[in-house]
């Protein structure tokens, strides 16, 4: 019987391109609203749900504004949400990172279940999955969860465990989490995974990544077959 029965992939960073567009929406979502906040602020909170990395900023940075206005943080956030549906609709760079769609093919072959899970609401990650057509049935990704449709983003557990409920998973030592932040990190270790990967792909670097001591630390998903196969 093989080890792993379940993969849940982060997306943007991980399995999706992102030169810090990412990063960029959220810097002018919070200039849209006469606030400026610096990249490196910014980059500490990738891989959160964006309404909790909103929060989380202005508690930090700008408390009065936080405290004086409760409604900015959705207005921060729809500007957000508005700012990467655009993007995702219209660049043309948008692809899947290098080795994605073949790892995810090699793990299909090998009996394994791809799941994809993200910082992101519904509404940017189906922009997302329409624009690289992994919606179109063909059976490459076999659950997709976003923050908002859980009571708790990232690091609860609680997108891993609705994804393991929805593909009949009983057990957590039995799935694999890889990512490319810290909170992903954190994630995979609340649901109690049984192997917790980072990817040097996206938001943070090695060095970043040691620092939160995941299992493997790889700079490319061509390097994961090795690690779970």
């Amino acid at each position: 019987m093989k080890k792993f029965e379940l993969v849940v992939f982060d997306m943007a960073g991980t399995t999706v391109l992102d030169r810090g567009n990412v990063g960029d929406a959220f810097i002018q979502a919070f200039e849209q609203n006469n606030i400026k906040v610096e990249r490196a602020e910014v980059k500490k909170v990738m891989g959160w749900r964006k309404i909790d990395a909103i929060k989380i900023l202005l508690e930090k940075y700008h408390p009065q504004a936080f405290a004086n206005e409760k409604e900015l943080v959705e207005k921060i956030h729809k500007a957000f949400i508005e700012n990467m549906i655009r993007f995702y609709e219209s660049d043309p760079d948008i692809k899947p990172l290098p080795h994605t769609e073949e790892i995810f093919d090699r793990l299909k072959k090998e009996g394994m279940m791809i799941a994809l899970n993200t910082g992101f609401t519904r509404s940017i990650t189906d922009t997302i999955l329409k624009r690289l057509r992994w919606n179109n049935g063909a059976k490459k990704i076999d659950y997709v969860i976003a923050s908002d449709e859980v009571p708790e983003g990232r690091p609860y557990p609680f997108m891993i465990q609705t994804i393991m409920q929805q593909l009949k998973i009983t057990d957590p030592k039995r799935v694999v989490k890889i990512g490319d932040t810290e909170v992903d990190i954190e994630e995979g270790r609340n649901a109690d995974c049984g192997l917790v990967v980072s990817v040097t792909t996206g938001a943070y670097n090695r060095q970043q990544l040691e620092q939160s001591h995941p299992d493997y630390i790889i700079d490319s998903l061509s390097e994961l077959p090795s690690l779970i196969l």
